[in-house]
């Protein structure tokens, strides 16, 4: 993790990865949050954090992150019956800032080339809007959206939907809207697209990167 003059960032291996690095060799962390609703970049907060390690085309399920954060705000009953968290568990949790770096600093502990989510501006706008709060400005997030990848493998597919998408390829389903749970779907399913991709001959750290290139991608730097 380093900071800046008013800047954070996550310290992720990319920069020093050549492009010809096969991708079974990489370590990724595939994260996924939860919040109060969908408006963080104004009134709504995050509420937990969850992430596994991917490495080998492997999820490691013993290697995982997850904390609940507090919002400083009511849940709405409607998010409690959505996602099963309450007022009382987020009411000693770490704060946004403190359970972003803990997050940070297991991704840096694991030498993960990028992150990975399903949706992932979602959860970067996230991250984004809490450490403005702070005063702090997010760099350097490099991230893969599973979406991305699944537009390249199979571009009929035009669901957003997690679950609908693990179905389709026939991976795991775990606990839908807690950010662990979601994280380990969306691990298994990158796996999945990333043994897809090598079918196709496509191997590489750089041929990745080209395929999941968007410009959601593009902004945050």
């Amino acid at each position: 993790m380093i900071f800046g003059r008013n800047t954070i960032s996550c310290s992720l291996a990319y920069e020093n990865i050549s492009l010809s690095t096969p991708i079974d060799e990489l370590t990724f962390i595939v994260f996924d949050t939860e919040t109060t609703g969908f408006q963080v970049a104004s009134s709504d907060r995050l509420i937990e954090i969850g992430a596994v390690t991917v490495k080998g085309l492997h999820v490691n399920e013993t290697d995982i992150f997850q904390t609940f954060v507090n919002p400083n705000r009511q849940i709405s009953r409607e998010i409690i019956e959505l996602t099963s968290i309450t007022n009382e568990v987020v009411e000693t949790a770490p704060s946004s800032r403190l359970a972003i770096e803990e997050f940070f600093q297991f991704v840096e502990s694991r030498g993960a080339v990028c992150l990975v989510g399903h949706y992932v501006g979602f959860d970067h706008l996230t991250f984004k809007s809490e450490l403005k709060r702070e005063k702090l400005a997010l760099k350097k997030f490099f991230t893969i959206d599973t979406l991305d990848l699944i537009g390249f493998i199979a571009p009929s597919y035009d669901m957003r939907d997690l679950e609908r998408y693990a179905m389709a390829f026939g991976t795991r389903i775990y606990d839908r809207h807690s950010a662990i749970g979601d994280a380990k779907t969306a691990a298994y399913l990158f796996v999945e697209l990333l043994e897809q991709f090598k079918n196709r001959g496509l191997t590489t750290w750089g041929e990745l990167i080209k395929a999941t290139d968007s410009q959601a991608r593009s902004m945050q730097f």
